[in-house]
């Protein structure tokens, strides 16, 4: 009885991260780019809890009448996605004339992504850029990139949602996992400190925003071509 509550809780918690989305495309809306990016953090806390807990109390045979699955991917475009869409268009981070194509782009990409029947591996790899632009639309507020570079990564990014490259979930991949782990937490506390004191933030945490995405790009390179390698001997053999 005790593990069903808690898997109803559970889901719940999962549900209220869009409703925490609802929150930070508000805040966005009103111009409180400070508060914005920090419900948008809660997001991610709550989408990085819920899962491991989840699994902790066997939440598929105790809490049955929703599925978690779904259900979080449910969550998750509306956060990682329509959200920080809506941010780029409210920020005037594109162009006016081109801006809709780019949003349009990461809306399309993202839907399929989220579809996709093979997006993750049995050693919890994700195939394509796992949409995580609830990570990326703040990275650009907070650094100011320019228009140029985001229309680029924009570009670059969608393209690979849609490839078989090898993203890395952060909490259940083992390869090299203390590095990645150290690298994350790392990286999150200078997105909160950054999101925190927004827009007058320390510059000496910025290069953290940069470095750890450079960082997983680097893994997810190195561990696609290792999975290419072994194929092609599999079937030399």
């Amino acid at each position: 009885m005790r593990k069903t509550v808690a898997g109803y809780l559970i889901h719940s918690i999962t549900a209220f991260g869009a409703i925490a989305g609802l929150i930070s495309l508000e805040e966005f809306i009103k111009g409180d780019i400070q508060s914005g990016l920090l419900w948008l953090i809660i997001c991610q806390l709550i989408d990085g809890f819920d899962g491991p807990i989840a699994r902790k109390i066997d939440i598929h045979i105790h809490a049955t009448k929703f599925d978690g699955h779904i259900l979080d991917l449910v969550v998750d475009y509306v956060t990682c996605v329509m959200v920080p869409v809506a941010m780029l268009i409210r920020l005037d981070l594109l162009n006016k004339d081109f801006g809709f194509f780019y949003c349009a782009a990461i809306i399309f990409t993202g839907a399929l992504w989220f579809a996709r029947t093979d997006q993750e591996t049995e050693d919890h790899w994700f195939n394509g850029f796992p949409a995580a632009w609830n990570l990326v639309i703040p990275t650009f507020i907070i650094l100011g990139t320019n228009e140029q570079l985001v229309q680029l990564i924009i570009v670059a990014l969608c393209i690979l949602s849609l490839t078989k490259l090898k993203f890395p979930h952060l909490v259940k991949v083992e390869f090299m996992r203390e590095l990645t782990w150290t690298f994350a937490v790392i990286y999150f506390t200078a997105l909160t400190w950054l999101s925190v004191s927004y827009p007058n933030g320390p510059t000496s945490l910025r290069p953290m925003l940069v470095l750890f995405p450079l960082y997983i790009f680097a893994i997810s390179i190195y561990h696609s071509w290792k999975v290419r390698e072994i194929g092609v001997r599999s079937a030399n053999d």
